[in-house]
């Protein structure tokens, strides 16, 4: 049912971004050290909020929501949703995402606002675009390449979304991962020349997963020897390597991810949507939703945004769930506390 896939796929997102949080940044050694129990939320007395993976995936549907299918709308949406979030100050940002959407301020369209960098944005809002369009490669190729080039321009950033997409449409479509299937798909969905050292870390990741490798140690073997990095071709092959080997049990498989150690909440959003779009809400452990504290943009709003986006499909007039816009602000400012406090009992 494409309802379940797509609130799979956000609502996997946001535990998967919550639950990697309190871990971001530490090595696989210290993070376990910390908060050795990975089964709960650690930012605040076993509660968890989401960060910007989880809100550029849900800008990303409700511009999907907006657009009815043409690519220039969907652009301009997205663009308009990531200028006003900016404005809400959220913490955290990325430096490349700053610069990028600081240029969409200045009058650069869309198109030309991105800066030449390979990180994981692009890759975290995409899971989303595979649901809604992976079965329709040309379309699908437009809207990764639409979301990824408002904030990143090195085609690295395009093709590692590209992957996680078509990731989140074979999970949404057949359930369980299989590299057999996935890789020949990508192999003729992403034809260009430049892109073969990815196929070949993905080949790679899909070798560890036949051995049955943690993915700390394939991490290692890649180059990111700190946990998995915020490189999308570190980042992505990782993830896929976790989905190969475990793509029906996310709860194995986020902590599996969270264990390594690096960029834990957007490998695990990335992993969480992948795997959400396949198991759907059922699939997500009740205790790791209910435990997300969030407004005004709650669990509950982001479930409603899903089935929005499954209505769409059949009413192209659907319009995309409301929220206190004016909350956000107040939202942020209670984040950054909560994240400086985390921080301070990460020192302590």
């Amino acid at each position: 049912m494409k309802a379940d896939a797509y609130i799979g796929c956000l609502l996997g997102t946001a535990v998967g971004d919550a639950l990697g949080l309190p871990y971001e940044g530490l090595s696989a050694r210290r993070a376990m050290k910390l908060f050795p129990d990975t089964s709960r939320h650690n930012l605040l007395f076993g509660k968890g909020m989401v960060s910007d993976d989880t809100e550029h995936a849900c800008f990303v549907a409700q511009a999907i929501i907006r657009a009815g299918g043409d690519v220039g709308v969907f652009r301009q949406q997205l663009a308009r949703s990531l200028r006003w979030w900016l404005l809400g100050l959220p913490a955290g940002v990325g430096f490349a995402t700053l610069r990028a959407i600081t240029r969409l301020w200045v009058g650069f369209s869309p198109q030309n606002s991105g800066v030449f960098s390979a990180g994981n944005g692009p890759a975290m809002r995409s899971p989303i675009l595979g649901v809604a369009y992976g079965h329709d490669p040309a379309k699908l190729k437009q809207f990764v390449k639409a979301s990824t080039e408002i904030t990143h321009s090195d085609p690295k950033a395009y093709y590692a979304a590209l992957a996680v997409a078509l990731a989140a449409y074979q999970s949404a479509t057949h359930g369980a991962a299989s590299a057999d299937r996935f890789l020949p798909a990508l192999s003729d969905l992403l034809t260009e020349d430049d892109a073969e050292e990815l196929h070949d870390l993905l080949q790679h990741a899909a070798r560890a997963a036949a051995n049955n490798e943690s993915v700390a140690d394939f991490a290692t073997d890649i180059g990111s020897k700190n946990g998995i990095s915020g490189y999308s071709y570190e980042t992505v092959p990782c993830v896929l390597q976790v989905w190969f080997g475990n793509s029906q049990d996310l709860a194995k498989g986020l902590q599996d991810i969270i264990k390594a150690g690096g960029d834990t909440d957007t490998a695990g959003a990335i992993y969480g949507g992948i795997v959400g779009a396949g198991v759907g809400k059922s699939g997500i452990p009740a205790s790791w939703r209910s435990n997300i504290v969030e407004w005004p943009r709650s669990i509950r709003w982001i479930e409603r945004l899903g089935e929005a986006l499954a209505e769409n499909e059949q009413s192209p007039a659907t319009k995309c769930p409301r929220y206190f816009v004016a909350g956000i602000v107040l939202r942020n400012l209670v984040f950054l506390l909560t994240v400086l406090a985390h921080g301070l009992r990460r020192l302590i």
